[in-house]
């Protein structure tokens, strides 16, 4: 450590030193400190050095507080030494806390700055690979791989205060309401129904591994069974899927479970949470979130997750647009149209860009058949060779279109159009600002159906877990009609985001044993993979159910941003790499050795 200041004032700082680095933070100090001795330690922010004077700007966790030193009142070796400060350095100082001639009303200390008397560099800097600012000038793949330093900066700070925050009053909040929090195990059995597991070898058992959980869902099934009744965990959970957009190999979910529960019960007690999260942290109240139908979300929106915050909902056109001799609405099995609002103005060029945006393999439309809503109550399409004004009028009520609307058509197979005209229908209010990010507009959907059919597999695959039970009423269709069976199962969507979803869970042996039949597992797989489960409920099982909040997400959306990796302390990127630590990455020969693997050449 090295010391810069006369030797009156080392003794004194040395002793000072070994009190404390600091009596005060850097966002501490006003007005009311004034002509106080104070102590600050933290992280040289910016310099501006006038030759007679030298202000620098000091910074650490709390706020910035202005430093300066002055040739006439700053001890001399003091001021030179200041001079050889760069950013980032990590200094500690002492002085007085005087009056600031320049006031900034930006910052809390604004009113203030300290005049040095003594300083020490804690700690040198080397220039940073980007400037640590609020707006920086690094790319994002530079700032993941200096990861420590991109938390210095504000926004990245502030947002991983907020996820603390967040965490408080969601453990608070479900501790008051009677759960308990359960730690479950990280090593466990991997279970290859869902997403691929992320598998472990074991050193002691040769040959055989673990998996990390992609979430800790029997576990908490089998405290239930143990009779905890309700059970919460802030946990971490491990997915080996290829990544879409903005999602992490690892994350990280408020998980919980209910014991002698119906759905309703559990729609209330984490409506509940949602509520006070939203008050307590935008100052928004609601009243009984909407409800909507999986079958009916499909059909309105194209997907089972729909932002609610606009319109622009799905007008089906068949019946309308399939009695004229146009080709491709006639062989369509779905023709499907949505109202953009004031879009009449677009130019053909906007419009063939929208096209092209739509012909993108991402979204693989062939093509966008559009009508232009004139302000005289006529209309322009791209179709008018076929369609005369009594049908496009007709088009335009069933869309809800409006004089300056355009309406966006497209056509094909069903499902596959929905999620098209779905995906063309989020990216136009993207282009619109219609997805205001202090707008929050939850939603639940229900009744999923229990199974999808797999057609490369030729087989039924479970829609949510192969533990959601069925609804009661549906049952009897297990043995004759399986893919029209509804599950008991329910998503929190907020703002087009899934952030929660559960199910009520089956807890009779024999309904399992049907459902593990039904997803393709002989008596033996069901019984070596989920065996445990099983047996447990032989011994008195209670009806439970439960549901798991995605915390990242949750945090983002609350954060006003839809980016996660702003809210993960240390993130991966789009490949599942951690740049800043190089992982993954290969093991020495003689782990593989010790673990009883051998490498394919």
């Amino acid at each position: 450590m090295l010391s810069y200041s006369k030797t009156k004032n080392s003794k004194l700082k040395t002793q000072n030193l070994k009190k404390m680095y600091r009596t005060h933070t850097c966002g501490a100090l006003n007005s009311t400190h004034l002509n106080e001795q104070v102590t600050l330690s933290g992280w040289v922010q910016r310099i501006r050095n006038k030759g007679f004077m030298i202000w620098i700007d000091l910074r650490d966790r709390y706020g910035i507080t202005q430093l300066i030193f002055d040739e006439e009142r700053t001890d001399k070796a003091v001021f030179e030494q200041a001079k050889t400060l760069s950013r980032e350095d990590v200094i500690q100082i002492q002085g007085t806390v005087i009056k600031r001639e320049a006031v900034n009303a930006n910052i809390p200390t604004g009113e203030i700055e300290i005049l040095v008397t003594a300083l020490t560099l804690l700690n040198h800097s080397e220039v940073p690979p980007f400037t640590i600012e609020d707006n920086t000038d690094g790319g994002e793949d530079l700032r993941m791989k200096y990861r420590y330093l991109d938390i210095r900066r504000t926004p990245v700070r502030e947002n991983l205060i907020f996820r603390h925050k967040v965490g408080m009053m969601v453990r608070n909040y479900l501790s008051a309401q009677g759960f308990i929090e359960v730690e479950t195990p990280v090593l466990i059995k991997s279970t290859p129904e869902g997403a691929r597991d992320f598998v472990v070898p074991s050193r002691m058992n040769a040959g055989e591994f673990y998996a990390l959980p992609q979430s800790p869902q029997t576990f908490k099934q089998l405290l239930m069974v143990g009779g905890l009744d309700k059970y919460f965990q802030i946990v971490k959970c491990f997915r080996d899927e290829d990544l879409r957009a903005d999602r992490q190999p690892e994350f990280t979910q408020i998980d919980c479970e209910m014991s002698f529960v119906e759905q309703e019960d559990i729609i209330q007690t984490f409506e509940g949470l949602a509520k006070h999260l939203l008050k307590e942290l935008k100052g928004l109240e609601f009243g009984a979130f909407p409800r909507m139908t999986y079958a009916e979300a499909m059909k309105t929106y194209g997907n089972d997750k729909p932002d609610i915050r606009f319109g622009m909902k799905f007008g089906e056109l068949n019946d309308l647009a399939q009695h004229r001799d146009f080709k491709v609405f006639n062989e369509a099995e779905l023709v499907v149209g949505i109202a953009v609002p004031g879009a009449n103005s677009y130019t053909r060029k906007e419009i063939d860009a929208l096209v092209e945006w739509v012909k993108r393999p991402q979204i693989g439309a062939s093509g966008l058949v559009y009508v232009k809503c004139n302000e005289d109550g006529t209309f322009k399409s791209s179709v008018d060779k076929f369609y005369n004004e009594d049908d496009l009028k007709a088009w335009a009520e069933r869309t809800g279109a409006k004089a300056g609307d355009l309406i966006c058509i497209l056509s094909g197979k069903a499902n596959k159009v929905r999620g098209q005209l779905s995906a063309l229908r989020m990216e136009l209010a993207e282009r619109l600002g219609l997805r205001n990010p202090d707008v929050y507009a939850p939603l639940w959907v229900v009744d999923f159906p229990l199974l999808e059919w797999n057609e490369e597999e030729n087989r039924f695959f479970a829609m949510h877990h192969p533990f959601t039970s069925p609804k009661p009423e549906d049952i009897p269709l297990l043995d004759t009609d399986p893919g029209a069976v509804r599950a008991n199962a329910y998503d929190l969507v907020l703002n087009g985001n899934e952030v929660g979803g559960g199910s009520i869970r089956i807890f009779d042996r024999e309904l399992q044993a049907k459902m593990f039949a039904l997803l393709g597992f002989t008596p033996d797989q069901a019984q070596a993979q989920f065996g445990f489960l099983m047996n447990a409920f032989r011994y008195g099982a209670p009806p439970h159910g439960g549901l798991a909040f995605g915390f990242d997400r949750l945090v983002a959306l609350l954060g006003g941003q839809e980016t996660i990796r702003d809210f993960i302390a240390f993130p991966k990127n789009n490949s599942g790499r951690d740049v800043m630590i190089d992982a993954p990455s290969p093991i020495d020969e003689v782990q593989l050795k010790e673990l009883h693997i051998e490498l394919a050449n």
